[in-house]
Order: structure tokens, then sequence, then C-alpha cells
């Protein structure tokens, strides 16, 4: 059976995160949009899914590889303009046999296969809201390494959580992703993969996207926090945080270290440094940071010792 996938090229309300990666290639819970299709699609019975894409198609197709992953046999071919549903099937598909049935053998990556009444790329809150919302949803069987370790707290692959770190449901912690002491994450917090957040940092209401330092004195709240950029997801405004010990990428940052070195290390010194407001988004955390936060009942500790 074939399937063609159409990846979204342009949408205004999430102009900014277009700037970082093609829209189809942007992560939702550790993985990219087009991935969650291409496993849709394969649990529809798909063998060969054809990709269109006119935005930056060398890195979906490195992120889609041959598809074998999904046990599928996929082709992105570049074009350039995104097309119309019923072009794009009377160009590819015409009296062809074989194809899934329709709506489902063209389809548009613009939202997700389970939460098709969401419309992530409407807005950077929709965005959130999405993301948010799929929680409950991404605990399917190829998610190796992926377990919910109590109601509405999930870790990924190789996630290290420090013993009296607060983890408030919902809340997401990704793969190869370090919370440390003190730190309190939720509710209503994503960190996606490769992230790592130092001593007595507090996320709520937020996603950290992948290979993101976020420094102990941080304060993310509203907001889509990605390398050094922070944007407020309510009214989209943003700021590039300039300090990397606030918030940086681990890409480029001379900070940049696997979250899992880090943990091993147990360096906690960028937390102890004064930071000042940015734009109201990013906050201080009081200067009497000597005491460690209460730790809530029922915290989760990490299953990885340090």
């Amino acid at each position: 059976m074939k399937a063609l996938l159409i990846c979204p090229a342009e949408r205004p309300g999430v102009a900014t995160l277009a700037q970082r990666r093609a829209l189809a290639a942007l992560p939702f819970l550790g993985l990219g949009l087009v991935e969650h299709w291409l496993q849709h699609f394969a649990l529809r019975g798909a063998k060969r899914v054809t990709i269109l894409a006119a935005d930056r198609a060398n890195e979906i197709a490195a992120l889609v590889d041959d598809g074998a992953r999904w046990g599928l046999e996929t082709e992105v071919v570049p074009v350039a303009n995104e097309p119309f549903i019923d072009e794009a099937r009377a160009r590819h598909r015409g009296r062809d046999t074989g194809w899934l049935p329709e709506p489902f053998d063209v389809v548009v990556a613009d939202r997700l296969p389970a939460l098709p009444n969401h419309r992530p790329f409407y807005s950077l809150a929709d965005f959130f809201a999405t993301t948010r919302d799929l929680m409950p949803h991404a605990l399917t069987p190829d998610r190796v390494g992926l377990h919910e370790v109590r109601p509405g707290v999930w870790f990924g692959f190789h996630a290290r959580v420090a013993p009296n770190a607060q983890l408030r449901a919902p809340c997401w912690i990704g793969d190869d992703t370090y919370v440390g002491p003190g730190a309190i994450i939720g509710p209503n917090a994503v960190l996606e993969n490769r992230v790592l957040v130092e001593e007595g940092a507090h996320v709520f209401d937020s996603i950290v996207g992948p290979d993101t330092f976020v420094g102990g004195v941080t304060e993310i709240a509203h907001s889509i926090a990605w390398g050094g950029q922070l944007t407020d997801w309510l009214p989209g405004s943003s700021v590039r945080v300039a300090e990397d010990f606030l918030l940086c990428s681990l890409e480029k940052s001379p900070h940049a270290a696997s979250p899992a070195a880090w943990a091993r290390a147990k360096v906690g010194t960028l937390s102890r440094a004064i930071a000042t407001p940015v734009s109201g988004l990013l906050r201080r955390a009081r200067s009497s940071l000597s005491a460690p936060p209460p730790q809530t009942p029922g915290a989760v500790d990490s299953r990885v010792p340090f």
C-alpha cells in the first residue's frame, strides 16, 4: 500500500519555530512531526510513502532516512510549492491502485495523527497546547525506553532526574535529558531530548527544545525555550538570551556537554551566578537559594543513580 505525505511549507503563526527547522521536522515529544506520520502510515499497512517537501527537503530526508525504522520504503521529493491535496493526488496517484483509502492516501502534515482536531501551526499557543495534549498518547509500543513513572509523568530513554527534583504532572522528560537537584518541572512542562536543567531551575507551562541548557537561576514560564531563544507562546514575543548561564544551546555553547556526562560530573556552579531579568520572560530565582525547595510528596526519583 502507498501513501503521500505533504510537508507544510510556511505557516505565519509559527514563523519563529520555522527559523530553527522545517515545520515537518519540528519535535513533538522526541519525534519529528514527519516521524509521527510515518509511524501512523506503517500501522495502517502502508509499505511505501512519498514525501513532498517544499521547505528544506534535505533536512526531511536526513530525518527519515530510508524509512526502514518503520518497515517502510520512503522517498523525499523536493517541490517548489506546497501542493493542494487534490492536486497532489491527481499528479502522483492518478488511477494507480494499491494506495491507502481516502483520505489517508494523501495527507498534509500540519497536525498530528493522534490529535487530528489540533492545529499546532495556527499559533505558538496552539503548538504548545498540541505538544502538551499529546503526552497521554505518546506511550506506544515502538517507543523504546519510554515509560510513565507515575500518572502524568513520563521519562524517556536514559532520562536522569535528581532524587529531590520535583516533577509536577503533567510533564515530559525526554531522552538523554538531565534534571538537577531541587529543580521544579511542571505542571504542563515538556523537556525535549538532550535537555540539561541545572539545580534550582523552574520550568512550567512551557516547552524546552532539544539540546538546550537551562541555568539554575532560570524560571521559564508560558514560553518555548530553544537554544538561546525564548518565546512567550501567548503574545508571541521573542528574545535572544545573551547570557549562557541562563539559557543556551548545548550544540554551540562552550558549556556544552551531554546531559549524562554533566550528571556524572555533578556540575552545579553555574546556578550561583547572578542574572538580570530578561524582558519579563526570564526571571531570576530569589537570591535566597541557599535553602533547597521543599520536596513534593511523591516526587519521582531517578531510576538511574548518579
